[in-house]
C-alpha cells in the first residue's frame, strides 16, 4: 500500500466530490505517487464519487483503497454509453490496482464477409483490419466453422483466397458439391451474387424471419415469370430456413441471447458465457477475470458485463445468474451504444432457467479445473525454485531461442512467463541481420544469440527506468549459448538474473535435457521432474514463437526477392503486383496479358517478369 507523502495535505473526498458536475463521465482515483487506484463510470459524477466518502459502511477493500486516495480526476462524457466505453479503455490501458479486469489474451473468432467485387465468407481471428463486415464474436472456433458450413450450403458464397480466385480457369470441387456458385469463372451474375451476400448478412444478423418473407416473395415472382428452376431453388432455400427457425425459439421467443454465470473461490473467479444467435446454440466460453481483491460475485459480474460488451456487440437479451450493481445504468449504456434495446435479466423461468442452471454448474467446474491447473503450475514453479536454490519463487522467467534455415531469415524469440503462465503481450522477436556489414555469418547461432540479448538488455544497461529484468533467464542451447548470455549480462553490469542453459540430450528426446546451472553443475532432472516440466513448457513456447517468426520472415523474403532482381521493379510496382495477384504464387500462375493489366506494368516489363519467374530469358516464348 502506498503511503501518503508527509508534506501532502490530507485529501478531502467530500469537498472534491461537491465540486464535480451532475453529468455522466468517468472518474480516476490516484495515490500520492501518481499511481492509478481505481477507474469507474457514473451517471452523475458528483453523486457517484460522493458516495465513496459518506458515512455508509463499506467493504474492507474499498476502505483500504480510499485511505490511499490523494486526488481524483474526472472526464465528462456526452452520455452514459460514452462513459462505459471510456471506462473500459482506461481500465485496459491503466490497469488500476483495485479494478476487476477482464483477462483474455486470445482474440475472438468472427465470421468475415469481405468488401470487394466478389465478396468471400471466411473465418477470421485477430485485428479487424480487412475491409468488410464482421459477424460475432463467437465463443469458439468450432461454432464459427459450423456457421460457415451452413452459409456455404444456403448461399453458396466463395471461401477461396483471392490469389486462387483470380487464377481459376474452371470451377473447383466446392462448386461441384453445391457449396459455391463459382463466381471465379462467371457462372453466376453479379447481381445474383450480391443478393446472396446480402441475404447471408441478413441471416447472420438474426433476421431470418424477414429473410424468409423476402425469399417467399421472390419465389412467387419467379413462378409467375415461368422461371421454375429459380423458383424451385428458392423453395428449397425457404424450406431449410423455416426448419432452422422451428428450433430458434426459447420459451416461445426468438432466442438471441447470452447466458452468464459467475463462480468464485477466494480471489479467483470464472465467468461462463453461453451464446445463442438467432436460436442457434454457439457453445460456451470461460473467462477468468482478475479480481484484485474484489470478493463480491455481483461486482465481478457487473465489471465483466461492462467491459466485455463495451467491445463486443451485445445480444438483445443477457441473462445473468444474479442481479448486479448499476444494472439500469449498464443496460441503458449498452442500449445507447448498440442503438437498440438491451435487456439484462436475472429472474427467469422455463428454458432460460434451465440454461442458467447449466451455465452455473459449468462455471463452477471450469473454475475448479483452472484452480487445479494453477496449483500444478505453482508446484512446477516451486520445484524450479528448489532445484536452483533460490530464496523466493521466480516471478518472471524469460527464454531466448534462435531459428533459421541454413542461415536464412534468422529470428530470435523471447517469451515471458510469470507464476500463472505465459504473458503473451510481452513476447518479443528480434530480426537478426546476417552477412554484409553485420559481422554475423549465416548460421552463427552464438553471434545471433549475443545480438538478441544485447538488444534485450541494452536499455537496462543504459539506466532506462521501468525496465523489468527476469528472475530466471533460460537459454535454449548448451555451454556456448550460455556463455554468450553470461558475457552480455556481465558487460551490461546486470546482477540478480539466474542463467540456465537448456541442452538437448544426445537423442534430442524430451525429458532427457541437461540443465546447465549457474554454479557450474549439470543436472538431468528427468521427465518426471516438475522443475524440468516448467523449463520444457517455457522452452517449447520460445521455440514455437521463434519458428513462427522465422517462417513468416522467410516467406516474405521469398515473395519479394525474385521481383527485386528484375530491372524496372521498385517497391511500388512490386507491391501493386503482389496485391493484385494475392502473392507470388498467384503472380507466377498469371499469364503475360494478365500481368500487363496491372497499373504501371507495360507489355515488355510484363514479359520480363513472366520470364524471370519461370527461369527463362525474356522473349524465349511462353
Amino acid at each position: 500500500m502506498s503511503k501518503r507523502k508527509a508534506d501532502a495535505p490530507a485529501f478531502d473526498g467530500r469537498e472534491a466530490a461537491a465540486a464535480l458536475p451532475l453529468a455522466p463521465g468517468v472518474y480516476r482515483m490516484f495515490n500520492a505517487d501518481g499511481g492509478v487506484l481505481y477507474v469507474g463510470k457514473a451517471r452523475a459524477l458528483r453523486n457517484r464519487v460522493g458516495s465513496y466518502f459518506n458515512a455508509t459502511p463499506k467493504p474492507t477493500r474499498i476502505m483500504a483503497m480510499l485511505a490511499q486516495v490523494a486526488r481524483i480526476e474526472v472526464t465528462v462524457t456526452r452520455s452514459e454509453a460514452d462513459a462505459l466505453l471510456l471506462e473500459n479503455q482506461l481500465i485496459k490501458s491503466l490497469a488500476p490496482r483495485y479494478n476487476v479486469m477482464l483477462r483474455d489474451d486470445k482474440s475472438y473468432p468472427f465470421v468475415l464477409v469481405t468488401k470487394e467485387d466478389w465478396p468471400r465468407i471466411a473465418f477470421h481471428r485477430g485485428p479487424r483490419a480487412m475491409p468488410g463486415r464482421y459477424f460475432g464474436p463467437y465463443p469458439s472456433a468450432a461454432s464459427v466453422r459450423e456457421t460457415l458450413n451452413l452459409m456455404h450450403k444456403l448461399f453458396r458464397l466463395r471461401s477461396c483466397e483471392d490469389s486462387v480466385f483470380r487464377n481459376r480457369s474452371r470451377p473447383c470441387l466446392q462448386h461441384q458439391i453445391g457449396r459455391c456458385s463459382a463466381p471465379c469463372v462467371g457462372l453466376v451474375e453479379v447481381d445474383d451474387y450480391a443478393n446472396a451476400v446480402r441475404r447471408a448478412g441478413m441471416f447472420l444478423d438474426g433476421r431470418s424471419g424477414e429473410l424468409g418473407d423476402e425469399l417467399t416473395a421472390s419465389m412467387q415472382a419467379a413462378s409467375e415469370a415461368l422461371e421454375f428452376e429459380q423458383a424451385a431453388r428458392l423453395r428449397d432455400l425457404i424450406t431449410t430456413i423455416r426448419k432452422l427457425q422451428a428450433r430458434q425459439y426459447v420459451d416461445g421467443r426468438s432466442a438471441d441471447l447470452d447466458v452468464l454465470a459467475v463462480a468464485m473461490q477466494g480471489a479467483s473467479a470464472c465467468v461462463l458465457l453461453l451464446a445463442f444467435r438467432d436460436g442457434r446454440n454457439l457453445g460456451t466460453r470461460a473467462f477468468f477475470p482478475k479480481t484484485n481483491g474484489e470478493d463480491s460475485s455481483a461486482e465481478v459480474m457487473a465489471a465483466f458485463v461492462s467491459q466485455y460488451y463495451a467491445e463486443q456487440p451485445p445480444p438483445s437479451e443477457i441473462v445473468l445468474d444474479r442481479d448486479i450493481p448499476e444494472r439500469e445504468l449498464i443496460e441503458q449504456a449498452l442500449a445507447e451504444h448498440a442503438g437498440r434495446k438491451i435487456e439484462l435479466r436475472s429472474n427467469v423461468r422455463g428454458e432460460r432457467a434451465a440454461h442458467l442452471d447449466l451455465v452455473t454448474r459449468n462455471a463452477a467446474l471450469a473454475l475448479a479445473t483452472e484452480l487445479s491447473s494453477s496449483s500444478a503450475q505453482q508446484a512446477r514453479v516451486e520445484a524450479l525454485r528448489e532445484l536452483l536454490g533460490l530464496a523466493e519463487a521466480p516471478s518472471r522467467i524469460e527464454c531466448f531461442d534462435i531459428s533459421h534455415t541454413m542461415g536464412e531469415a534468422t529470428v530470435a524469440s523471447c517469451v515471458v512467463f510469470d507464476a500463472a503462465g505465459p504473458l503473451r503481450n510481452q513476447y518479443r522477436r528480434y530480426n537478426i541481420a546476417v552477412g554484409g556489414s553485420s559481422g554475423i555469418e549465416p548460421g552463427d547461432d552464438y553471434a545471433a544469440m549475443h545480438q538478441a540479448l544485447q538488444r534485450r538488455f541494452r536499455p537496462a544497461a543504459e539506466g532506462e527506468p521501468d525496465i523489468v529484468l527476469p528472475d530466471i533467464l533460460l537459454i535454449d542451447g548448451g555451454a556456448g549459448q550460455l556463455a554468450q548470455a553470461q558475457a552480455v549480462l556481465q558487460d551490461a553490469g546486470l546482477q540478480g538474473v539466474t542463467l540456465i542453459g537448456v541442452a538437448k540430450g544426445p537423442e534430442r528426446k524430451a525429458g532427457a535435457e541437461t540443465l546447465l546451472l549457474p554454479d557450474g553443475r549439470e543436472v538431468q532432472p528427468g521427465a518426471a521432474s516438475p522443475a524440468l516440466q516448467m523449463v520444457q513448457q517455457v522452452r517449447d513456447e520460445a521455440h514455437r514463437f521463434a519458428i513462427t517468426g522465422h517462417r513468416g520472415k522467410r516467406q516474405k523474403a521469398r515473395s519479394t526477392s525474385r521481383l527485386e532482381d528484375i530491372a524496372g521493379i521498385g517497391p511500388r510496382r512490386r507491391g501493386a503486383l503482389l496485391r493484385h495477384f494475392g502473392g507470388l504464387t498467384g503472380l507466377k500462375a498469371a499469364a503475360v496479358d494478365d500481368i500487363a493489366r496491372v497499373e504501371g506494368i507495360n507489355r515488355p516489363l510484363a514479359e520480363r517478369i513472366w520470364a524471370s519467374l519461370h527461369g527463362l530469358e525474356a522473349g524465349t516464348g511462353h
